[in-house]
């Protein structure tokens, strides 16, 4: 990962942290069920950050006899966690608060806590400068998020560029940031709604509403790391230049076939099983696989492994149909 990638998670840790303390002391001198679901959302928020920072580290972690291909799968599990906690903490707890405000409302409390000037300061003046400064902060965070992301995926838009993206550090943070947004605005409405018509239930149906907003945001990043996690191939530009190189190798008569799995943002494993011409010797195979090795890596930077299988074509699409045939087979003898 880079620089700017990891910048962009201390930024939003940073921000994260500094706005929970604030937003938990706006629910402590009001009862706002939503500033509360709001602090809550923010304090799940930084430890997510704080998830993502320990997925990258352990990522790094140099491959052993236990796990030969590394450990660029942490980044995906921990990105998954994240989703999971924002729907488990965030949304869960938002929900259950809000809930309990509309069944048991009680006025949202205004007094004064400070005089600046001759000028009484009430809790909501309080309270409606802490969204506001949250707003700014929030938003200095996803300003950052989505230059890094869209730095990335240039000139893709954006469901489209979070969909072929194989790091979801980025797009988690970038996804956490817009519903932190998204909240705020909701959070601003239901608490002057609840003060203005003096209807306290706009307030929990406020913290509902946020709730929702996590629990949707947390299922579709749950979606996009669970492919990940599973494993997903290179993206189809990739997919293309080692086709095209592998083709393009002297003495290769026919490709058979070429598989590709990420283990982590930057850890690409490739798989080819191409024929080799009868007429080359073994000398001249090796120095075949080792340019096409070379040459894959170099067109490809996040190449990490490639294995080369030589296979007579026939028998190669002997063996796939015998493994279909096969399949169809158990399909038959297990009918859904």
């Amino acid at each position: 990962m880079s620089h700017s990638s990891k910048g962009a998670i201390y930024m939003a840790a940073g921000a994260n942290l500094l706005i929970a303390v604030a937003k938990f002391g706006g629910a402590a001198i009001t009862g706002s069920a939503a500033m509360m679901s709001e602090g809550i959302h923010s304090l799940v928020d930084t430890g997510n950050q704080g998830l993502l920072l320990l997925g990258l580290k352990l990522s790094t972690k140099e491959p052993d006899d236990k796990h030969p291909f590394g450990y660029g799968k942490e980044t995906y599990f921990w990105s998954f966690l994240v989703a999971v906690m924002i729907f488990g903490l965030g949304a869960g707890v938002s929900i259950w608060e809000g809930v309990d405000k509309v069944i048991h409302p009680h006025a949202l409390d205004v007094h004064v806590v400070a005089t600046i000037f001759g000028i009484d300061i009430r809790t909501y003046h309080v309270l409606f400068s802490i969204l506001v400064i949250a707003m700014v902060l929030e938003g200095a965070a996803f300003r950052t998020a989505y230059h890094t992301f869209r730095a990335q995926h240039p000139n893709t838009p954006i469901l489209k560029a979070v969909h072929k993206s194989k790091d979801p550090t980025v797009f988690v943070i970038l996804f956490e940031d817009s519903a932190a947004l998204l909240g705020l605005m909701v959070a601003c409405v239901g608490i002057a709604g609840a003060y203005a018509f003096e209807m306290p239930v706009l307030d929990g149906l406020a913290s509902v509403l946020i709730g929702v907003i996590l629990a949707v945001t947390a299922f579709f990043l749950a979606v996009e790391c669970k492919g990940l996690l599973i494993g997903e191939s290179a993206n189809s530009q990739s997919r293309e230049k080692i086709k095209g190189i592998v083709s393009a190798i002297p003495g290769v008569l026919k490709v058979n076939e070429i598989i590709t799995l990420h283990l982590g943002p930057q850890s690409l494993i490739v798989c080819i099983s191409v024929d080799f011409q009868d007429n080359l010797n073994s000398p001249e195979v090796e120095a075949a696989v080792s340019r096409l090795e070379g040459d894959i890596r170099g067109a490809v930077p996040e190449v990490s492994k490639v294995f080369v299988e030589a296979q007579n074509w026939r028998s190669h699409e002997e063996l796939r149909d015998r493994v279909y045939d096969k399949d169809e087979t158990q399909k038959d003898d297990h009918p859904a």
